[in-house]
């Protein structure tokens, strides 16, 4: 933990830092991602299948008793967000045309 502006701990990762690693092994695995920041809003990690626009989603991170994790965006677990792996194969999985 580090201290943030106000002097308390601040969580060492933030859900940015989450959605970037989710997003850079979604990349990997084909998929496109885009990171939206919208104002007064949880950021969240838009996908798109690249050969099957209609194919999106926006992947969230959040912190709850049980740790952080990924979030679909109608309030469905992913995955713990410390198993990336897990998550981007599910995320990649629902997201293929196959």
């Amino acid at each position: 933990m580090t201290p943030d502006d106000t002097g308390t701990a601040a969580p060492a990762r933030t859900r940015i830092e989450y959605l970037e690693e989710l997003g850079g092994e979604l990349v990997e695995r084909g998929l496109r991602v885009r990171l939206t920041l919208p104002r007064g809003q949880s950021p969240s990690l838009h996908v798109m299948n690249p050969d099957a626009s209609a194919l999106t989603e926006n992947i969230l991170a959040e912190r709850g008793a049980d740790g952080w994790w990924y979030w679909w965006s109608w309030a469905e677990r992913i995955a713990p967000a410390d198993d990336v792996a897990a998550a981007a194969d599910r995320v990649a999985q629902v997201l293929s045309v196959h």
